[in-house]
Order: C-alpha cells, then structure tokens, then sequence
C-alpha cells in the first residue's frame, strides 16, 4: 500500500473509533433524557451500594419438616427469577438448618415491586375445573388458535344434594354443605378499599386432591374450584407476548404461552375435551397461581397441541413476571417473609476510593515509565490509555443500562488489571518498531514491519487473557466472576484501542519529521542499543557507536538464560580448540 494509502487508511480508522464513542455517548444521553433508566453513572453492586435484604422462612404447615433438598431447589428457583429481571450482583443463600432454616435475598439497590412479589411467590400454578362462580370470567385462547370466551353462568350455580362419590373433578358432588358455606361466608377482601384478594393465610398450602373455595387476585370473583387436573410440573416453557388473531393481527392485549411436555399434552387434552359439551360455568376452567384464580376460560374447542395462552388484565410487566415465575417452576414449599430490610454496603465507599486510588497510581507509574523510555512517544502510550478508559467506562454504562450490569470490587480490580494489559501491548509494539529501525529501515517501514511482528505477540496475549477470564466465569460464582467478566471486557477494548488508535496514530506520526527523523526525544533514536536475537546472539546496528556496541554486548550476554550460556561457552571452546 502507497504511503498516501497508509494515512488515509489510518485517518478511518481513527475516525471509526471516535465515531464510536459519539454513538455511545449519544445512545446513553438519548436513554437518560428519554427516561429509559439509563445513565452516565454505572449502577453498583451489593458491596459498594448497599441494597435490601429479604429473610424467607419456610412455611411446613403440617409437614413439619424440610425435605432433603428442597431449600438448596428453592434457592435456585428463587436466583433464576432474579436473574430473569436483570438484577445483577444479587446474593441468595441458606442460613441455619433444620426447621430453623431461612434463605437470604440480598439484592443491590432499592428493588421495585415487581421484583419483590417475584421472589416470594411461591408460583404454583394448578388447572382445577370450575364448579361454581358469581361473575363472567375472562378469555383465553389455545395455541392451537382454538377460541375461548367468557361465559355468563348462571345467578346461582347448581349445588349437589346428593352424597355420592364424585366420578370426575366437574363432578357437583365435591360442592358438600360445608364447602357451599364456606363460599357462601367468603369475602374476597378485607375492606371495601383493597385491591387484592388478601383473604389467604401467607404461605397457604391447599390440598390438590381436594375442592378449593377462592378468589382471583382483585378480589371481585370467587370460585368452587374442584380438584387439581394439571400442575404447573407439566409446564416446558412460558414466554409474554402480545395477542394474536387466528389471522395474525396484533392485538393491544397482554398474554403468557404456555408449552406443556408430553404428558401434560395428553391431560390438557382429555380435559378440554371432557368440559366443552358441559354448560356454564361447569365448562370453564380455573388457572389458579398460589391458590388465587389468575384466569377462568370457556372450553370452546378440545385442544390437543399442547399449547394454551393465559389472558387477563395484563400489561407487559406483569406478563413478563408471570412468564418468568411459570417457566422457572414453583418453590418446592412456601415461604413467609420474616423479614425486609434495608442494607449497608459491605465494603462502603472508603474501600472503593482505595481501589479507584491504586489504580491510579498504577497508571500515573505506567505513564512515569512510559516518559522516561520512550519520551515523546509517550504521547501515544498516554492516548491508549485515555481511549480504553473512556471506552471501558462508556461500554459498561451501556450493559449497566441494557444488562443489569452492576459494578462490584472485585470488578474494579479487574479494571485496574487492564492497565497492564494495555500498557503490555504498546510496549511490545513498540519494541518490535525500535528493532526494525536498528535494522536499518526507515520509519514509516518500520512501523509495517514491527506491527506485523508484534500484533501476532499481542493476539496471543489477548488470547490467554480472554481463556482465563471465560474459564473464571464460567466455573465460579459470586464476586469472582465480576472480575472475570471485567478482566474480559477490558482485553477486548485493548484490542480494538490498539487497532483502531495505537496503531494507526503511530502511522501518522511516522510522516511526521520530528519522529522520522529519529530526534533523540522521539523515541526512536536508533542509536539506542543492539538487537538482541536469542540464543546468545546479538545484531548491532550500523548506526551505533563502538560504545554503545561494547555496552549492548553486556546486555546481551547479562540476558542470556543458563542454557544459552552453556551453549556459548561450548562454541567459544570448540573455536579455541
């Protein structure tokens, strides 16, 4: 490539560069004023921050006791519905044993409501027919694109008077007197200004074997629901999405899909099919989530595919909750909450303004070292380092935005490693450029040469950097991977400083003539020292004097390894023999 090649090549890709953090500045400055919860300030974690901390404490009921298993189950559950919201840097653990056994939720920052009903829900989901009920329902419709409506049922459903065995869970013979009492006495609120049904015991546990006298969650319906004929056990997957018509429009409606597996297939068939000849309200059925009534469709069609939509009065909020709670499964018991309550950072702001300050004089040592070696050329060592830091601030600022990405300590450190890793890219780079002017090549060539030579050392580098970080990530939990994350982050921003800025500044400054011309305080005074070749050997270049020849030659010999040494000494004597 022409010279004139060269410059116009390294005029773009500096262009790129800061054609790139304008659209990260921009991106971010356009999400704060627009309120999209974004901003310059990335959001911090659990040990810089503070944040709430919620102590659930099982609900055994008549059990009694924990079953092997199920808190570590629960802690689990309880982590992938945190995740699924985007909170990141969370702690979740046991604490105790036995009855007195409790998770802890620590979460960074000040979590919104639906965060919090997210964890202590215990999200069984139960499909029990309908017996009886005093209002409409809402819809739903099957994947399938089977229909359902809501049905008007009648004032009064019918009741059973007859002790008989029920013969199927639509069977009126489960409504006994006791059952029709306890509906009759029901009030789904506690005063006339609740908004939620709240008439249950937090925690309640019903029997799935048995009729269910309940609510749905507004506290404006309430149902005889019969016996449970299909858990949430057989769920695959839920996701929340808009509605769709047989046709294919869109509609401004709210709905989680639901995928059974196998085996819920063939019960949601046979109970679709065993419910659309009945008549209201005994052909509806109930999807109850703890107990509550979320949706109570019409069987307007049998649906075998395995696919049903829930509908009610979502938004896309609770949607997205329903959906995430559905497709991580229910917690194996319930939980009360025993306690809430604001958190303190761990670490606080001194330990942040101590780590912020050792990386500060890491990089004020790198630039010190940087001036005294390379002089001038220092300029550039210095720009890297501003470029990759303002990148790697804007870049996280964006996935603190987009991710939930929340900086911890143990993620400064990562950043402060990066000093190094940056500062070891320029200085290969640059002493592969100084070997090739030794050679005897002119800058501008030298500059080619050395890159094709030191960008290979550099790949490499980056390489095993990268490796390390994604083995760290992958394998460890906690404040660990903050590092590794980090560690990662920055060798990639390293690489694109260094194609994009390093390197191409470099070449426009070799057409300038203070650096092509090898001033003494550009950095690129070829009269320097030898080329040391491994192996014992030494190149000195033409240019330098008998001093300084005598002088590199030490060096030389004082960088030899013990094996290097040996093999000198053995060709010194064989030419002496």
């Amino acid at each position: 490539m022409s010279s004139n090649g060269l410059v116009k090549a390294s005029r773009k890709r500096l262009i790129n560069l800061f054609l790139i953090l304008i659209a990260l500045v921009g991106v971010i400055a356009w999400a704060e004023n627009t309120g999209r919860n974004a901003s310059f300030a990335p959001q911090l974690a659990l040990d810089l921050q503070g944040g709430t901390e919620i102590i659930l404490s099982p609900s055994l009921g008549e059990k009694k006791v924990l079953e092997d298993g199920q808190l570590e189950q629960a802690v689990e559950i309880i982590r992938q519905r945190v995740d699924a919201t985007g909170v990141s840097e969370s702690s979740i653990q046991t604490q105790g044993s036995g009855n007195n056994a409790a998770i802890v939720v620590s979460i960074p920052g000040t979590p919104d409501e639906s965060t919090l009903k997210l964890i202590k829900a215990s999200a069984l989901l139960e499909f029990r027919p309908v017996l009886a009920t005093s209002m409409a329902t809402n819809s739903a419709v099957g994947g399938d694109g089977s229909s359902a409506t809501p049905s008007a049922p009648p004032a009064s459903a019918p009741i059973a008077t007859s002790s008989a065995k029920p013969t199927s869970a639509s069977d009126l013979n489960w409504v006994s007197k006791e059952i029709q009492a306890e509906y009759d006495a029901l009030s789904c609120r506690s005063s006339a200004d609740s908004l939620a049904a709240d008439f249950r015991e937090p925690g309640q546990v019903d029997d799935p074997a048995l009729p269910l006298v309940t609510c749905d969650r507004e506290g404006a319906i309430k149902y005889i629901l019969g016996p449970v004929e299909i858990s949430g056990s057989r769920i695959e997957d839920a996701s929340a999405g808009a509605r769709t018509t047989n046709t294919g429009a869109v509609l401004n409606e709210w709905a989680v899909s639901l995928d059974f597996d196998a085996e819920g297939t063939k019960e949601f068939a046979a109970v679709t099919k065993r419910l659309y000849p009945l008549t209201a309200p005994l052909n509806q059925f109930a999807v109850t989530i703890d107990g509550y009534v979320i949706t109570a469709p019409s069987t307007n069609a049998v649906i075998t595919s395995g696919q049903a939509e829930i509908t009610g009065s979502f938004d896309q909020t609770s949607s997205k909750e329903l959906a995430d709670q559905l497709k991580y499964g229910s917690l194996p018991i319930g939980f009360e909450v025993q306690s809430q309550a604001n958190i303190s950072a761990t670490l606080g702001t001194s330990q942040l303004y101590n780590g912020l300050l050792a990386g500060l004089i890491g990089l004020i040592l790198v630039v010190i070292y940087s001036l005294f070696q390379y002089r001038a050329l220092a300029m550039v060592t210095i720009g890297s380092l501003v470029v990759a830091a303002v990148l790697t601030y804007l870049v996280i600022s964006v996935l603190s935005w987009r991710q939930g990405y929340r900086l911890s300590l143990s993620g400064v450190a990562g950043l402060i490693v990066a000093i190094g890793i940056t500062a070891d890219s320029f200085i290969v780079y640059f002493e592969r450029v100084r070997d090739e002017l030794r050679e005897g090549r002119p800058l501008t060539a030298a500059v080619e040469t050395g890159w094709l030579r030191a960008r290979r050392t550099i790949l490499v580098s980056d390489a095993v950097n990268l490796l390390a970080a994604g083995t760290l990530y992958v394998l460890t939990v906690g404040n660990v991977r903050g590092f590794a994350f980090t560690l990662g982050l920055t060798t990639l921003i390293d690489l694109a400083v260094v194609w994009l800025f390093t390197h191409p500044l470099l070449q426009l400054l070799a057409h300038t003539k203070f650096f092509s011309s090898g001033h003494k305080w550009s950095g690129f005074d070829v009269q320097s020292a030898a080329v040391y070749r491994g192996r014992g050997e030494f190149k000195v270049s033409a240019l330098v004097s008998e001093g300084k020849a005598k002088k590199a030659s030490g060096e030389a010999t004082r960088r030899q390894t013990l094996a290097e040494r040996k093999a000198a000494n053995a060709t010194s004597q064989k030419e002496n023999d």
